[in-house]
């Protein structure tokens, strides 16, 4: 039977016994390389796949988001109620191309068309 011989070098150390372990390790998980076009047509499904995976989960809701915006800024009329991205709710009073005049409470506002946040319309009262 053979004895086993103790080691100087300790798993944490840069020994000599370690470095050349860590080198066939590297080697041995590198494999063998792949040729031609097998390795080219795996990384093109590759970043179609993940162009698609953008595309649906961030891009396509996106521009919904924004269609839906801007059919709504088309809407717009006066007598609607509406809320800025600032949070101020108010009644439309004046619209110009990008400006949209508001009176809330008292006070009339000038904000402009793509600040708006949400538009409804105001309830009929009886």
């Amino acid at each position: 039977m053979a004895r086993a011989v103790p080691c100087r070098a300790g798993p944490y150390t840069r020994g000599s016994e370690f470095v050349s372990l860590t080198i066939l390790g590297a080697i041995a998980l590198a494999g063998p390389e792949r040729s031609g076009a097998g390795a080219g047509t795996v990384f093109i499904i590759q970043m179609v796949a993940i162009f698609a995976i953008f595309y649906f989960l961030l891009i396509r809701p996106q521009r919904k988001a924004q269609k839906r915006h801007q059919e709504m800024l088309a809407q717009l009329g006066k007598g609607d109620e509406i809320l800025t991205e600032g949070g101020i709710i108010g009644q439309v009073v004046h619209i110009k191309d990008e400006q949209v005049t508001i009176k809330s409470g008292d006070t009339r506002l000038v904000v402009a068309r793509s600040k708006i946040a949400r538009v409804g319309r105001p309830e009929e009262k009886q």
